[in-house]
């Protein structure tokens, strides 16, 4: 049997020129996006929100007309599960950052420095989809 996995999270950014993006390390040590998993009766953007919040201490504004995600198979208790993330873009309000214990670092980075640190493919796409939308 497999086992679904919903998490939502959000391509959060500050200011206009140059824009600036959060990326966060985990734990592990990889950097990536504020994303968590989808709670009973959690719609996908409250489920965004509520992660932002949690692991950053931020509140964000979700703009309109942007949704993407991915999925992927990872193996979970030696069975096969099946993983599908939705994310939004925000802008984020303003506030300091405080890191939730399952992470140890965070940065503000213009799109270069961005891509150039998140560690995973999917997401260094997200942020460039975020930014080509914002230029719309």
């Amino acid at each position: 049997m497999v086992s679904i996995h919903r998490s939502a999270g959000l391509v959060v950014f500050k200011g206009g020129k140059p824009r600036k993006y959060l990326v966060i390390r985990y734990g592990h040590g990889h950097w990536d996006l504020p994303k968590g998993h989808v709670e009973k009766g959690e719609t996908l953007e409250e489920t965004a929100l509520r992660e932002l919040k949690e692991e950053t201490g931020l509140e964000a504004e979700l703009l309109a007309g942007f949704k993407e995600g991915f999925d992927y198979w990872f193996m979970e208790k030696g069975e096969k599960a099946h993983k599908f993330v939705t994310f939004f873009a925000a802008k984020a309000k303003a506030g300091k950052v405080k890191l939730s214990f399952e992470h140890t670092d965070f940065k503000w980075l213009p799109l270069k420095g961005a891509l150039e640190q998140l560690t995973y493919d999917n997401a260094k796409e997200l942020v460039k989809s975020v930014d080509d939308f914002l230029k719309t």
